[in-house]
């Protein structure tokens, strides 16, 4: 709750924005960017996998063989190689070019909703204007990474109404492909509920919004590998 409040001048132009206006919609809204970044913690995609991991773990479990997971994922020999895995898994698919393109790892989750391929990135980018096409590290800043988040839930996926209706699994499949973290969700879900945030609150509570030239300086740490080790 303290990362929304001191950023509430930037969730609350977000929520103004993209209707995302009740109490139901902004709880549906952040259990799902709290899940997808770590409690706001990060903002960059981890592929930081063993290769087990890897052969567990969709899509990369389809487009990696057993010789490619042993070579590119973590092992007590070598780190895991995180470009590589992210060119594999990645590659033809959602506007990403070939492995040699690196559209996989140019294009790999950012943002607290982690928005991943180039299809998303060029169609966010046609809305808001932000290029992050061409600087995908754009959505390190946390009021580009807000408003991708709430572009991507109330207009690219349409979560509103699903919001409305409080159907949880419904809006996760839509955020992740799958029902990955759907119990961690459900518990951040019933968290952001119980605070009651609306507009209102955050109008009352809002700060100016930060200059983008001085990006908070801990943005770095969301550029450093995490310090969670993914399975």
């Amino acid at each position: 709750m303290s990362f929304i409040l001191d950023n509430s001048r930037i969730f609350l132009n977000a929520f103004t924005k993209y209707s995302v206006n009740t109490p139901l919609r902004i709880a549906h809204f952040l259990a799902q960017l709290a899940h997808e970044s770590g409690n706001f913690t990060r903002m960059v995609e981890n592929l930081n996998y063993t290769p087990k991991g890897l052969l567990s773990t969709s899509p990369f479990n389809s487009r990696l063989t057993i010789a490619e997971a042993q070579k590119y994922g973590r092992t007590a020999d070598h780190k895991a190689n995180q470009q590589m895995i992210a060119n594999i898994g990645y590659a033809n698919k959602n506007g990403n070019g070939n492995i040699a393109s690196g559209d996989g790892w140019r294009y790999r989750g950012r943002g607290f909703i982690q928005l991943t391929g180039k299809a998303n990135y060029e169609a966010y980018k046609r809305y808001s204007g932000h290029d992050v096409v061409g600087n995908p590290d754009l959505l390190f800043q946390t009021a580009i990474a807000v408003d991708s988040a709430a572009w991507f839930f109330a207009i690219y996926k349409k979560l509103n109404p699903l919001a409305d209706a409080n159907l949880m699994t419904a809006i996760t499949i839509k955020v992740n492909g799958k029902t990955n973290g759907l119990d961690d969700r459900i518990k951040k879900f019933k968290h952001y509920a119980a605070q009651n945030i609306s507009v209102e609150l955050l109008k009352k509570k809002a700060k100016p919004l930060p200059n983008f030239s001085s990006v908070r300086t801990y943005a770095w740490n969301w550029l450093t590998p995490y310090k969670y080790k993914n399975t």
